[in-house]
Parts: structure tokens; C-alpha cells; sequence
């Protein structure tokens, strides 16, 4: 009996001593360097996102914030990396709508993207737009609309890979538009800008970034692009759906999130640090160079952007017959 006693007398004074330590960590959070994973390579518009929000956050969190690069198919490795991490906030994940694509179509994946991590707060908003060679007979949208309707199956949008954004951005123009198109898919960004240049398909869909010297240099042009609201960078660029698609949205986000169960005052904590940061004129700036408009959030509209993209992207790759990898 004595030693039962002594037993849950040991177990009391520890479990407290852990809840004191827990509370004395989160209240002088951040005491090491944070670590941000990101899914893609170095150089990419994730990348340099992280890079950029990292640099202004260490100086306003008055510690390291390091940015570390783990590539892999639908982000796995890195997902998977951060969701087993301990939850105290120095392992973060870069998150995007790439995350939401990942649990759309792949069959399983080791992680809940809506169970496995606490959402702080989106970084920025980067724009998809639908391209045409600057010589194509399309002057607008309107008019591409109204050829491919009359038209069935006589036009050919490209896109990159079978699964990535641009491609289900293009399947969404599709079904929405209940438009009888072909879709061709291209390994990367440089294929689809030679095909189109070269007059090997009627129209493109990619990222506003890589496309914009295209544009400046009059090599191709934009007609529209994919938001709910027009680009901050060609504000006089209609939307996808202002040209005639209802309810079309396919805006690619980039965002942080940290493991699951991470205490909410450092949830807090990160939440309005990077809300400040993200407002910073610099920032900004920088983020503008690579056209992403800068924008933070709280983290439940994190949580609700990321829930209606699993949503959107299921329903996509539902009635295109993709098949889940």
C-alpha cells in the first residue's frame, strides 16, 4: 500500500511538473530556432515565400526561423515530417493548395491534413491565368468561350502534369463551363510556353509568374485570370468567371501550419506575428516581385480554405476520371 501510495505521489508530482514545464514553454515561446518544412524545391514560389515572410519573422520572433526543403510527390515527406513533429512549435509546415490536391487524390496518405495540424495563417495568394499566343484569333475570353461551344472537341488548353493545380484548374474551366475541350497535359512549365508560343495548342493555364516575362515580352497573352477577384498585378484582367464561367475560383495560396495539438497560445502567438509580418512594407514588396499578394488570416479561415479546396478538387477529379494514386 505504501509503495502504491508512493507511486501515485511520484505520478502527481511529475504529470504537474510536465503541465508547468508545457505552460513555461508556451509562455516564453520562442527560446530555439523555428523550422519551416517546405514540400518543394528551392527557388519555387513556396520556397521563396517561406524565405521572405522567414526572414521578417525571425526578426520580429528574435530567433532563427530556418527555412529547410523537402520535395516529394503530392508533399508527402514533408507533411508526413511535420504532422509526427513534436507540438511545440519550432517544426512548421509550409502549407498551400497543393495540400489539398494531395488529399483529394491520393487514396491514403499518413497524414489528416484536417485532423494532423493546427492552421496559423495564410502568407499570400498567387493567381492562375489562362494564356493564348499573342497572334490566336481569341481577343477575350468570351470569345475562346463561344468557339469551343461551337466547336466540340476542336480545342486544346495546355496544362503541367496530370494532378497539379494548373491541370485541375484547366479540368475545373471544363466542367463548369460544361465545355467540350482537350486538355494536354506538359512535364513542366518551359513545355507548355514552347507549345503555346509554338501554336501546338489553342490556349494555356499556368501560374502568373513564370508567364508574366512571356506577357511583357508580347509573346503571348493573358485573357483572364482565375480568382474570385481580379489580380492586383493586372487589375484590368477580367476573372475566369467575370468572362462567363459561374462560381469558377482556382486561386493557389501558399499558408503555415503547425502538428496538431500545438498549445493555442503559441498558435496565437504565431498567428499575429505573421499577420504583422505579411502587412510589412518590405515584405510585401518582395512578395510583389513574384507576384503573390501578400495576405494573412486568422486560423480558422485557414481551416475553411483548406476544407472547400479538398472539397472543390474531389468533386474535379471525380468527373474528370482521374485516377487517385
Amino acid at each position: 500500500m505504501k509503495n502504491l501510495f508512493k507511486i501515485l505521489l511520484f505520478s502527481y508530482f511529475f504529470a504537474s511538473h510536465l503541465m508547468v514545464s508545457a505552460q513555461s514553454n508556451s509562455a516564453t515561446y520562442p527560446v530555439k530556432p523555428i523550422k519551416i518544412i517546405v514540400p518543394f524545391g528551392p527557388g519555387g514560389i513556396a520556397d521563396l515565400t517561406a524565405r521572405v515572410v522567414g526572414q521578417k519573422l525571425s526578426t520580429k520572433l528574435g530567433q532563427s526561423v530556418v527555412i529547410e526543403n523537402r520535395p516529394s510527390a503530392g508533399g508527402i515527406v514533408a507533411g508526413e515530417m511535420v504532422a509526427k513533429s513534436d507540438p511545440d512549435g519550432y517544426t512548421l509546415l509550409l502549407m498551400s493548395n497543393g495540400t489539398a490536391v494531395s488529399s483529394a487524390i491520393f487514396q491514403k496518405l499518413p497524414f489528416d491534413p484536417l485532423k494532423d495540424f493546427e492552421p496559423v495563417s495564410t502568407l499570400g495568394y498567387f493567381d492562375i491565368g489562362l494564356f493564348v499566343n499573342q497572334n490566336s484569333p481569341y481577343k477575350n475570353l468570351p470569345e475562346l468561350i463561344t468557339f469551343a461551344r461551337a466547336n466540340p472537341g476542336k480545342l486544346n488548353i495546355a496544362s503541367i502534369n496530370i494532378g497539379s493545380t494548373q491541370h485541375l484548374a484547366t479540368e475545373l474551366f471544363k466542367n463548369l463551363g460544361s465545355l467540350d475541350i482537350q486538355v494536354v497535359p506538359f512535364n513542366g512549365t518551359p513545355a507548355v510556353i514552347t507549345a503555346l508560343r509554338g501554336g501546338q495548342v489553342d490556349a494555356a493555364v499556368e501560374i502568373l509568374g513564370p508567364m508574366v516575362p512571356q506577357v511583357k515580352s508580347n509573346a503571348v497573352k493573358l485573357l483572364a485570370v482565375s480568382g474570385k477577384k481580379r489580380s492586383a498585378f493586372f487589375p484590368d484582367i477580367s476573372t475566369i468567371e467575370q468572362s462567363g464561367i459561374k462560381d469558377y475560383s482556382a486561386s493557389s495560396w501558399n499558408a503555415i501550419a503547425a502538428p496538431a495539438k500545438t498549445p493555442e497560445k503559441i498558435i496565437t502567438l504565431l498567428n499575429q506575428a505573421i499577420n504583422e509580418v505579411v502587412k510589412d512594407p518590405e515584405v510585401k514588396n518582395k512578395l510583389d516581385e513574384i507576384y503573390v499578394e501578400s495576405q494573412g488570416s486568422t486560423p480558422k479561415e485557414l481551416r475553411n480554405l483548406l476544407e472547400s479546396d479538398i472539397k472543390r478538387w474531389s468533386m474535379v477529379i471525380e468527373k474528370a476520371h482521374i485516377p487517385k494514386q
